[in-house]
C-alpha cells in the first residue's frame, strides 16, 4: 500500500478522469467493481483508496479469497483527492482502472444465449443486465446504440461482472453483422406478441433479443428474428424492468440445462 500525503495529485486526477472515455480501459467505482474484476482475471493497472485500513477490512470481510490482492499496489490519497476522482465517489472508498478484455464473437460459448440489447437508454439497466447474464450463465451481452456497455455507471450496476462474461457494442447496423453471431444460432424476439415463454422455448445457443422499455424491439430486428416469445403477465401490466425480462427469460433457459 503506497500512502501520498504531499502535493502532485493533477496526474492521477487526469488519469482517472480521462479514463472515463477511454475505450480500452474500465473504471471500477467501488469495492464490490474491483473485487468481481479480480475474481475474474481482470488485469487492474491502478487502484486508489481514500482509507487503506477500511480496504484491508472489506477485503477480510466480503472477499477473503482475494485478501493480500485486492488492496496490492493501491494509494491511498487524502479525501479531497478521492472526491476528484469520479462524479459520484463510491462509498466503500475504492475506485481502479482495469483493461478491457478483448471481445472475440468466435469464442463465443455456443451452447448458452447471447443476451442482445437493442438500443438500451440506461447505463445502470445494462449493468443490471450483466450481473443477471454472469448468474445465469449467458455466452455474453452485446448492446447497439450510443450507449457504451462498459460506461463507469454500468459497472457499478453490473458490480464488476462485465469482467465474467463477454460484453460488447456492436454497430448500429447490427442487421448486417448478426451472422458473425449467428452461426448455428437462433435469434429470438422477446416481444409481446410472441408464443408464451415456457420450459424448452429456449433452444440451445439462442440469441435473445430485447428492446427497451419505451419503444421495444425494432421492426428490422423482428423481422430478423427465427421466433418470438412472450413474458407472461397479469393482465394490465404492460411491461418489466429490463433486467427483470432478460433473468426470466434466461432462467427459463438455465433451470431446464442439467446441474454442473
Amino acid at each position: 500500500m503506497k500512502i501520498r500525503d504531499g502535493s502532485g495529485y493533477q496526474g492521477l486526477i487526469d488519469r482517472f478522469r480521462t479514463a472515463r472515455s477511454d475505450q480500452s480501459l474500465a473504471v471500477l467505482e467501488g469495492f464490490h467493481s474491483l473485487k468481481h474484476a479480480l475474481r475474474f482475471g481482470a488485469t487492474v493497472i491502478e487502484t486508489v483508496t481514500r482509507d487503506a485500513e477500511q480496504l484491508g477490512r472489506l477485503a477480510e470481510s466480503l472477499a477473503p479469497d482475494l485478501t493480500g490482492n485486492l488492496g496490492n499496489g493501491a494509494t491511498q490519497v487524502p479525501e479531497s483527492i478521492f472526491k476528484q476522482l469520479s462524479p459520484v465517489p463510491p462509498a466503500t472508498g475504492v475506485i481502479s482502472l482495469a483493461r478491457r478484455p478483448l471481445f472475440e464473437a468466435e469464442r463465443l460459448n455456443k451452447s448458452a444465449p447471447l443476451v442482445l440489447l437493442e438500443n438500451p437508454r440506461s447505463h445502470g439497466n445494462v449493468g443490471a443486465v450483466i450481473r443477471v447474464a454472469a448468474a445465469a450463465g449467458a455466452a455474453g451481452v452485446v448492446t447497439t446504440g450510443e450507449h457504451d456497455p462498459w460506461h463507469p455507471s454500468a459497472l457499478v450496476g453490473s458490480a464488476g461482472l462485465h469482467f465474467a462474461l463477454p460484453v460488447a457494442r456492436i454497430s448500429e447496423t447490427a442487421v448486417e453483422e448478426w451472422p458473425r453471431y449467428m452461426t448455428d444460432r437462433r435469434l429470438i424476439a422477446v416481444d409481446p406478441e410472441g408464443e408464451s415463454l415456457k420450459p424448452g422455448s429456449i433452444p440451445e445457443g439462442a440469441i435473445l433479443a430485447f428492446g427497451n422499455e419505451r419503444d421495444g424491439l425494432s421492426r428490422g430486428l423482428l423481422d430478423a428474428a427465427h421466433s418470438r416469445t412472450a413474458i407472461p403477465m397479469e393482465p394490465g401490466v404492460s411491461s418489466l424492468n429490463l433486467a427483470t425480462a432478460v433473468a426470466v427469460t434466461l432462467y427459463a433457459w438455465r433451470l431446464e440445462q442439467p446441474p454442473s
